[in-house]
C-alpha cells in the first residue's frame, strides 16, 4: 500500500530510504497507471523517475502480472541498472518481503523473482539493445531514453510483439535530432498518443533545494538549465564527443596491473550523498599516446576516504606520476590531505576547473580550466592519441557531455572529470621533476 507522511504543518516530510512514503502525485499516478497502456516522462535532473519506475515494477509483479510475466529494467549502464533494482528490492522487502523468492532463487543483482511466478530483471542496454534479445518482456522500462540510439529500439521493442507488453521511458531530454537531422526516438515518443505523458519540472519537485536551484540557474546557460532542470528540448546543445568517436576511441579492455609505468590518476571528488565520486588512471606510452588502466565509481564517500582511496592506488601502482584534483568546493579537504601525505605531496596537482591556465608568456586563457582539459580530450581523441576502457560508465559518461559557446555540462560527467585530469596531466608532462602546484 503507498501512503503519504504528513508533518503538523502540512508540509512533506521525506525519507531517501523510504520514498514511497512521500510520493509526488505524478509518481502516485504513474504507478497506478495500468499496465497495458505506455508511459512517457520527461523530467528534470533527480526529481524522482528511477524511484518511480522500481516501484512500480513491484507494484506490477504484485498485482496485475501472471506468473511468467516479467518488468525487464534496461538503463545505460550495468551500475544505474543495479541501482534501481536495488531500489525495487527495498521496496519489495519493505511491503512485501514474504512474496520475494529465496534460495536458488533469492534476489541478486539483475533480478528478483517472486513467489507468485513473476520477476523483475534488470541489465545494462548494451550494444544496439542486445542485453533484451531472448526474452518476452510484458512490461519494458527504459531508464534515461533519451541517450539510446535507434538501435537499441530496433532490437528491444519486438520482445513486447507476442506478449502484447507496453513500454514505460524516462529521461531528463537530450536533444530533438541526430547530427543526421533524423528525430531521436525519445522525442517522438513525446508526439506519440499512444503514450500517456507525465512531464516533470525540477523547480516544481519538493524535494529539490531551491536556493541551488537558484545557483544553478546563474552558473550554467539558459538552456543547459532548461534542459537539465525545465525538461526542455533544445538542439542549440551539441554533443562534444560523438558516438562514432567513442565507439572509436573506446576500444581497451583491463589488463592484469602491471606497476611499473608512468601512471597519472584523476579524480572527481563527490560528498557524502547521492554524487559518484570516481578515480580514472591513465598510463603515458613510449610513443606519447595514452592508454586509460581503470575506472572506479564509489559512493557515498567521506573525503577522508576518498583521499584513502588515492593513497591506496598510489601504492598498488608503484609509479603514479601526478595525481589531479581539483581543489574548489568539497575537494578542497582532499587536496589538503594529499599534501600533507608524504607520499603524495610532491605529485598532486590542483586542477581547479574554474581557473584560468596561463601560456608561457603568462597571459591567462580566456577559457576556464574545465574546457580547456575538455577540449584538449577531444583534440587527443581526434588524432588518436588516446585509447580508453570498453566500459559502459566511461561512453555513457562522454556521450553525456554538451557544450553551448564552449561552456562544458554533463548529466553524468564524473567518470569523464576524471579522464580529462589524468589526460591533462600525461599530455602535459614532458618528464620534468615538477612538484606540486596550482593552475
Amino acid at each position: 500500500m503507498i501512503t503519504y507522511d504528513i508533518t503538523s504543518n502540512g508540509v512533506q516530510k521525506y525519507d531517501i530510504n523510504q520514498p514511497w512514503l512521500t510520493l509526488d502525485h505524478w509518481q502516485k499516478e504513474y504507478i497506478e497507471t495500468p499496465p497495458e497502456i505506455n508511459c512517457y516522462i520527461l523530467k528534470g535532473r533527480q526529481c524522482g523517475g528511477t524511484t518511480a519506475m522500481s516501484i512500480k515494477a513491484v507494484e506490477l509483479c504484485m498485482k496485475n502480472f501472471k506468473k511468467g510475466e516479467v518488468v525487464f529494467l534496461n538503463s545505460l549502464t550495468e551500475r544505474q541498472a543495479f541501482l534501481i533494482i536495488t531500489k525495487a528490492l527495498i521496496y519489495a522487502k519493505a511491503l512485501y518481503k514474504n512474496k520475494i523468492s529465496k534460495g536458488k532463487d533469492k534476489p541478486t543483482m539483475h533480478r528478483i523473482l517472486f513467489e507468485n511466478g513473476t520477476g523483475i530483471l534488470a541489465y545494462a542496454a548494451g550494444e544496439g539493445g542486445d542485453s533484451t534479445r531472448g526474452y518476452t518482456i510484458k512490461k519494458l522500462m527504459v531508464d534515461e531514453g533519451s541517450r539510446m540510439g535507434e538501435d537499441y529500439f530496433v532490437a528491444a521493442l519486438p520482445t513486447l510483439s507476442v506478449s502484447h507488453g507496453t513500454l514505460d521511458i524516462g529521461s531528463t531530454p537530450n536533444g530533438k535530432k541526430t547530427k543526421e537531422g533524423k528525430e531521436k526516438y525519445f522525442y517522438k515518443c513525446s508526439k506519440d498518443p499512444d503514450f500517456k505523458k507525465f512531464y516533470i519540472n525540477a523547480e516544481d519537485c519538493p524535494r529539490h533545494d531551491k536556493e541551488f536551484l537558484k545557483k544553478q540557474k546563474e552558473k550554467i546557460s539558459k538552456l543547459a538549465y532548461a534542459q537539465e532542470y525545465e525538461a526542455v528540448f533544445t538542439d542549440n546543445l551539441l554533443r562534444l564527443f560523438s558516438n562514432e568517436l567513442i565507439k572509436e576511441i573506446c576500444i581497451l579492455k583491463r589488463k592484469e596491473v602491471r606497476t611499473r609505468g608512468k601512471f597519472y590518476l584523476g579524480s572527481d571528488i563527490a560528498g557524502y550523498g547521492d554524487d559518484e565520486c570516481t578515480y580514472e588512471i591513465g598510463e603515458k606510452m613510449k610513443d606519447g599516446t595514452i592508454e586509460q588502466r581503470e575506472n572506479i565509481i564509489e559512493k557515498r564517500n567521506m573525503t577522508t576516504d576518498t583521499t584513502r582511496k588515492i593513497i591506496e592506488l598510489n601504492n598498488q601502482y608503484e609509479y603514479i606520476k601526478k595525481i589531479g584534483v581539483d581543489d574548489g568546493g568539497v575537494g578542497f579537504g582532499v587536496y589538503c590531505e594529499l599534501m600533507d601525505n608524504e607520499n603524495t605531496k610532491r605529485k598532486t596537482i590542483a586542477l581547479n576547473n574554474s581557473s584560468r591556465p596561463t601560456d608561457l608568456d603568462g597571459e591567462k586563457s580566456k577559457r576556464i580550466l574545465k574546457e580547456e582539459m575538455y577540449f584538449s580530450l577531444l583534440t587527443l581523441m581526434e588524432n588518436k592519441k588516446i585509447k580508453l576502457l570498453d566500459d559502459d560508465e566511461v561512453k555513457a559518461s562522454l556521450s553525456s557531455v554538451q557544450f553551448e559557446e564552449e561552456k562544458i555540462f554533463a548529466s553524468y560527467g564524473h567518470v569523464t572529470e576524471g579522464i580529462v585530469r589524468f589526460a591533462w596531466l600525461a599530455s602535459k608532462d614532458k618528464d620534468l621533476n615538477i612538484f606540486a602546484h596550482t593552475f
